[in-house]
C-alpha cells in the first residue's frame, strides 16, 4: 500500500480540469511564503522552475473521481505534479496535504486567480503506521525527476469529496 502525500477534493480536481483545458498541462508548487503567503500555486507545466532539492509530493490524476484509482499513470494534461521546497517539506513531512478550493481571490501568479476561487492547502498528520510506511518510500526530488525517475502510481484513492473526508475534525467524526 502506498501512502499519498497529497490528495485533492473533487472541487480542486474540477478546477484543475478547467484550467488544463485552457492552459494545457499544469503543475503546482506549495509556496513557502513571500508575496503569496503559503498558498498552493498553479502554473502551466514548466513555467515554474523546480529546484534540485524540491520534493514531489505526488502527481494528481485528473482522470480520477472520488474514491477511484487506476493502475496506469496519468500523462499530459491529466497529470499534475505537486511540488514543495525541500526546506518546507522537512517541516511538513509528517503531514498529508489536502488540496482544496475556497471562494476568494487567488494569487496574481496562480492560474485560478480570475476564477473567483483560490486553492488552499489543508493538512492531516500521518498516523504512526503511515509514517513507518513513508520511511521506506523516499520522496522524489527535482534532481530525481530530471534524471527520469517517475513516481509510483497510488494504489489508494487520492480524490475525496470534501476536505473533511481527508482531514476530519477531531470530536466530530463518528
Amino acid at each position: 500500500m502506498t501512502v499519498p502525500r497529497i490528495v485533492a477534493t473533487v472541487d480542486a480536481v474540477a478546477l484543475l480540469r478547467r484550467l488544463a483545458q485552457r492552459n494545457g498541462p499544469l503543475m503546482m508548487h506549495q509556496s513557502g511564503g513571500c508575496c503569496d503567503g503559503s498558498a498552493p500555486m498553479c502554473y502551466p507545466d514548466g513555467d515554474f522552475v523546480v529546484g534540485d532539492r524540491d520534493v514531489l509530493l505526488g502527481v494528481l490524476d485528473l482522470r480520477l473521481g472520488e474514491g477511484e484509482t487506476r493502475s496506469d499513470p496519468p500523462v499530459g494534461a491529466d497529470a499534475v505534479p505537486v511540488w514543495i521546497s525541500g526546506s518546507q517539506f522537512e517541516a511538513w513531512k509528517h503531514t498529508c496535504l489536502v488540496l482544496d478550493v475556497v471562494p476568494g481571490r487567488g494569487s496574481g501568479f496562480s492560474l485560478e486567480s480570475p476564477e473567483g476561487v483560490r486553492f488552499l492547502s489543508r493538512g492531516r498528520a500521518f498516523t504512526p503506521d503511515e509514517l513507518a510506511l513513508l520511511e521506506a518510500d523516499r520522496p522524489l526530488t527535482g534532481r530525481d525527476r530530471e534524471a527520469g525517475v517517475e513516481p509510483a502510481v497510488s494504489d489508494v484513492p487520492t480524490v475525496v469529496a470534501e476536505a473533511a473526508d481527508a482531514c476530519p475534525v477531531p470530536g466530530l467524526s463518528p
